[in-house]
């Protein structure tokens, strides 16, 4: 079931503008513990005509939640929602708009910041790191068996698999079958947690020789999905792989990662 996205309009009185943000930074302690809240954000308007003194303030309050459901009857019945009522009760008088609005999966980043593929240095960057990785890979005592049939186009496959994960071309989902292509040639391959921490670190110091940005808010991301991807390798080539779905490619940018699935789940 698709999450909602709940809009609450507020006018507020210009006397009312601290209590009132004050009781939303109260209130959002019932939003961060309710299982059924995705994420909240109160945002207020800032246009010239609001700054004259007096004026009235106006306010966004988006909650996303699991579900409608789950908001009206989950949180609204639940543990929870008495304390936020208590906090936001007093202003609903100042709502002008409550609405949930669906997604329409239209959305995306900006020009603004460069995506990942952008960052690491595109195409060719990929390229660079898989070459020296897969050359290390081959001397690797550890690694060299789980690659002894490797095809000599294997490095630029997977540099083509890494770019589309960080927000390069789609190619990989185009040319070589996407997901379901890259999981398949994982099950069976019985890999192992030393196998798979010895692949994490080799790529992380081909990174190194192949002069990708080694400032910290990229190696973070990039050592996020590393781990996440040999992990989800462990669970494929593993004896009960789940099944090879059409999923998408996941999609790594700054500050987004694909979202969490309960255990078992594909």
């Amino acid at each position: 079931m698709a999450s909602i996205v709940e809009y609450v309009r507020y006018r507020m009185a210009a006397r009312d503008r601290e209590e009132f943000e004050a009781a939303c930074r109260r209130a959002a302690a019932s939003l961060a513990a309710a299982p059924q809240c995705v994420d909240y954000e109160l945002t207020r308007r800032q246009d010239e005509e609001d700054e004259e003194e007096g004026d009235d303030a106006w306010y966004v309050l988006r909650i996303r939640w699991t579900s409608a459901a789950d908001h009206l009857e989950g949180f609204r019945e639940g543990e929870h929602f008495r304390a936020f009522l208590a906090e936001i009760g007093p202003y609903v008088a100042a709502i002008e708009e409550m609405r949930h609005y669906e997604s329409t999966g239209i959305a995306g980043a900006g020009g603004s910041t460069p995506s990942i593929y952008e960052w690491a240095g595109g195409a060719a960057a990929f390229e660079r790191l898989t070459e020296i990785f897969y050359g290390h890979v081959h001397e690797d005592p550890l690694l060299k068996p789980v690659f002894s049939g490797m095809a000599g186009d294997h490095p630029r496959y997977v540099a083509m698999w890494l770019a589309e994960v960080f927000g390069g071309p789609a190619r990989y989902s185009a040319e070589r079958g996407g997901h379901p292509h890259m999981a398949g040639k994982h099950v069976g391959r019985g890999i192992t947690e030393e196998q798979r921490r010895r692949w994490v670190a080799l790529l992380r110091d081909a990174a190194d020789e192949a002069g990708l940005p080694d400032d910290p808010e990229f190696r973070a991301v990039f050592a996020y999905y590393v781990e996440w991807g040999t992990r989800m390798a462990l669970v494929y080539s593993g004896e009960n792989p789940p099944p090879l779905n059409a999923a998408p490619v996941p999609r790594w940018a700054w500050g987004l990662t694909p979202p969490w699935q309960p255990s078992g789940s594909a």
